[in-house]
């Protein structure tokens, strides 16, 4: 043979040694940029919503209501959704849901009204990311095995972290420099690039026999999400219990016996579950394919790693709500300077998740989690201690990465052993269980972290104007004088700071200026402790996990 020969017979060897590898990761690739691009398009309705409320003279509650109902679609679809690679081929599933994902992108990107917005936004896009997010966990769990699927799911959990951090920088200089719906078109290239990895997407359902669709626990699982994410958006506006504000629907009044509205939705929804879990176990005795069989809903190593998860996604749901308002509110950053001050949280996460995934050779992935869970702690604490007017980018890079890194920890270990501890088969439902319970977490973690942080600042602004004024009131007068405040102005931004501060006199503005301050200092250590509770909670929650990756017999 002569070196020519040769030569090109090892290049053609290690040209198909790079296909072949790029084929057998191409799942993972494909999962891992579905994740990133619907994480920043989430992130990208965030940052436009001011620019927004001025094209479509419109309001600020009501773009925040195609938010809003954009999440409330995904939570009611995402347990019916997630069955969908049980009775048709997880590539046809996912190619035909991203291609829904860009259409509902494109009609958003050309909405004339708020109308349009809600259709393209909330309900198509909602709907195939309800199919996108449960089918990115079964994707994983079929196309590898062992450290490859650690890794995989590593990939998955960093990547998505990277989303969140970068969709505030991206949409900020988008809406600034030209136009947010250039953030929604964009999304349609991303769409296209991520259809050539699909195409490598295992063709073959998860069952060998089609099922018919369990049409009642289809429908007591979406009334059960839809109540109870409800509830949650409705508690920090209305009171978990004790009715704060009248609620109305239309012209109609509901608030039975004084209650909060909040408290009716959570009752529903918990009803609705129980007879979930009731109306499952008769289908099942019956030989029927319930929606969610019982071998996963009784399955301790999932439920332990689904409720550790569930945990995770409220702090992170709070850390997120409270942190970006914090930096805006009081430091006066802009969209683009938080995505900055968020990133050592993007790095390390993606680092520690895609890199660390090895390491349970060495030591238990419990372990490691319960390492990543001290993390947190610790960057959480740190960020309490820094919290005040010298707060800068570069001090908080280092609370900010090891709070990054611990969730990094964590998620490159949970989500393997959580989905590992059931069979291929049960793969699809079991994760529509993990990620409708995920987005009952972030709901959870948005109401009662947002709702606190919020009641904190306002409680704050009224004790301090009630010192400086020298006058003494009732705790029933005091919290009436809280909500007036808050029916009065939004001031929990600096816009809207501001606004509220142009309409007073000067000396009134000063004294309000340092009050607000003050006030946000407060509320954000507040929070930050609450949160802190919140990690104590998810290290105990930790302590049920299995030591090892639990491997399901099939």
């Amino acid at each position: 043979m002569s070196p020519d020969e040769s030569t090109s017979n090892g290049s053609s060897h290690l040209s198909t040694n790079v296909k072949t590898r790029i084929q057998y990761w191409a799942p993972a690739i494909a999962v891992s940029l579905t994740t990133f691009l619907v994480v920043l398009n989430a992130s990208l309705m965030n940052v436009a919503i001011p620019t927004m409320v001025d094209e479509f003279g419109t309001t600020v509650t009501v773009i925040q209501g195609a938010v809003s109902l954009y999440s409330l679609v995904i939570a009611a679809l995402i347990l019916p959704a997630g069955t969908l690679p049980s009775r048709h081929s997880s590539r046809r599933v996912m190619a035909v849901a991203l291609i829904v994902f860009a259409s509902g992108t494109l009609v958003a990107a050309m909405s004339w009204n708020t109308t349009v917005l809600y259709i393209g936004w909330s309900f198509i896009q909602g709907s195939a990311a309800a199919v996108i997010f449960p089918l990115t966990y079964t994707v994983l769990r079929v196309s590898y095995e062992d450290d490859d699927r650690a890794k995989a799911f590593g990939l998955l959990a960093g990547v998505s972290g990277v989303g969140s951090t970068l969709g505030p920088i991206i949409g900020g200089a988008l809406t600034t420099y030209a136009s947010w719906r250039w953030g929604f078109a964009l999304q349609i290239i991303g769409v296209g690039v991520i259809l050539f990895f699909v195409r490598y997407v295992s063709p073959q359902p998860l069952s060998e026999t089609r099922s018919s669709l369990d049409k009642g626990g289809t429908a007591l699982s979406i009334v059960g999400a839809t109540t109870l994410v409800t509830g949650f958006l409705l508690s920090g506006k209305y009171g978990w219990l004790l009715v704060r504000r009248p609620f109305f629907v239309g012209d109609v009044q509901f608030n039975p016996l004084g209650t909060s509205p909040a408290i009716w939705f959570l009752g529903v929804g918990m009803l609705a579950f129980a007879a979930f879990v009731q109306y499952e176990r008769r289908m099942e005795r019956a030989g029927k394919s319930p929606l969610v069989p019982l071998n996963v809903l009784t399955n301790r190593p999932f439920l332990s790693g689904v409720i550790a998860y569930n945990i995770r996604s409220i702090i992170s749901a709070g850390f997120f709500f409270i942190f970006p308002v914090y930096l805006q509110a009081v430091l006066g950053y802009t969209a683009f300077e938080t995505g900055l001050a968020l990133l050592p949280y993007s790095l390390a996460s993606i680092l520690f998740a895609t890199f660390t995934p090895s390491w349970r050779k060495y030591i238990s992935p419990k372990t490691l989690i319960q390492v990543g869970i001290v993390c947190m702690g610790f960057g959480l604490m740190l960020l309490y201690e820094q919290t005040g007017p010298g707060q800068t980018i570069s001090r908080m890079a280092i609370p900010v990465a090891l709070y990054g890194a611990g969730v990094g920890l964590i998620l490159a270990q949970i989500t393997n052993m959580t989905m590992s501890a059931v069979p291929t088969g049960d793969s699809a439902e079991a994760s529509g269980v993990l990620n409708v319970s995920s987005s009952i977490g972030f709901a959870l973690g948005t109401a009662v972290v947002g709702s606190f942080f919020l009641g904190q600042f306002y409680g704050s602004v009224v004790d301090r104007v009630l010192r400086a004024e020298h006058v003494t009131v009732s705790v029933g007068q005091r919290n009436d004088l809280v909500i007036a405040l808050e029916n009065a102005a939004e001031t929990a931004t600096e816009a809207t700071q501001q606004h509220f501060l142009n309409q007073l006199t000067p000396p009134q503005r000063r004294l309000l200026r340092s009050i607000f301050e003050a006030a946000m200092f407060d509320a954000q250590q507040a929070a930050l402790l609450l949160l802190v509770l919140f990690v104590l909670l998810l290290l105990i929650a930790s302590t049920f996990l299995p030591r090892q990756v639990p491997e399901a017999e099939e």
